[in-house]
């Protein structure tokens, strides 16, 4: 709906000025997608081929194609790539170029639907750096993905959709702090230790007396007292302390909708 595909039921839709699927024609010039599994390149002709053709259906000035050519391969990287066919591309080269077609008529807004999903971790790792920085150069993105690794590192605003609803709209902070003050704590102490009875403190894992994983609520038992209470009884050893995996915040949101 939101690219001018679709028509809603119901509702209104206002992006740029536009209403998606009564100003198709006028509203596509702004924007761009990228679609982790369809393609907009051609499989027999290279991506420099499918970049040209989008220059011609877009009516781009010369000058302009170039210099924004050139900026997106330089930032992506690709200069050895787009001069072979298509379909000698690896997967993560080809979501490169995906993201070049996208990006050739300078939008402001660019629609990424799972543009991650099977790349390898250099290949998501270009992604998200250039999707930042074109970011920082003022395209507003909206990303649909299942990738909560991207939602970690991209997202300023996240919206959590359950069966239709929306059962969360806020910033990636607040989504962090949703199941409260807990943290994940691994642990390894000099003498065996018995968790039970601690406020505040559940075990995850126990692989032996003296190591364990556990769930801290810091709103219950304040991390500078848990610290000393561990020590004191069991002497640390060694300890990990992070934020509740996002996959976990996540599945309470999904199960407690």
């Amino acid at each position: 709906m939101l690219t001018g595909v679709l028509h809603p039921t119901s509702g209104e839709v206002d992006i740029l000025g536009f209403t998606p699927w009564k100003h198709r024609k006028k509203y596509v010039r702004g924007i761009g997608a990228v679609f982790g599994q369809k393609s907009q390149l051609l499989w027999d002709i290279p991506p420099i081929d499918a970049f040209y053709m989008n220059k011609a259906i877009y009516s781009l000035e010369d000058e302009a194609f170039q210099e924004t050519l050139d900026q997106l391969v330089r930032l992506l990287d690709v200069a050895e790539i787009i001069r072979k066919p298509t379909r000698q591309l690896s997967l993560g080269e080809r979501v490169k170029c995906e993201f070049i077609m996208a990006m050739l008529h300078r939008p402001d807004v660019v629609f990424l639907d799972e543009p991650t999903i099977g790349l390898d971790v250099i290949a998501k790792e270009r992604i998200r750096s250039f999707v930042q920085e074109m970011n920082r150069r003022g395209v507003t993105f909206i990303l649909t993905t299942h990738d909560l690794e991207d939602i970690e590192q991209l997202a300023r605003r996240v919206i959590v959709v359950n069966h239709g609803e929306i059962v969360f709209d806020d910033s990636i902070q607040a989504l962090r702090g949703f199941l409260g003050a807990k943290k994940t704590v691994h642990l390894s102490t000099e003498l065996a230790a018995d968790w039970s009875g601690i406020e505040g403190v559940s075990v995850l894992k126990q692989d032996s007396p003296t190591e364990a994983e556990l769930e801290l609520d810091t709103d219950i038992m304040p991390l500078r007292g848990f610290i000393s209470l561990v020590n004191e009884r069991y002497t640390i050893r060694d300890m990990a302390l992070n934020a509740l995996p996002i996959e976990r915040i996540i599945k309470e949101l999904y199960e407690g909708a």
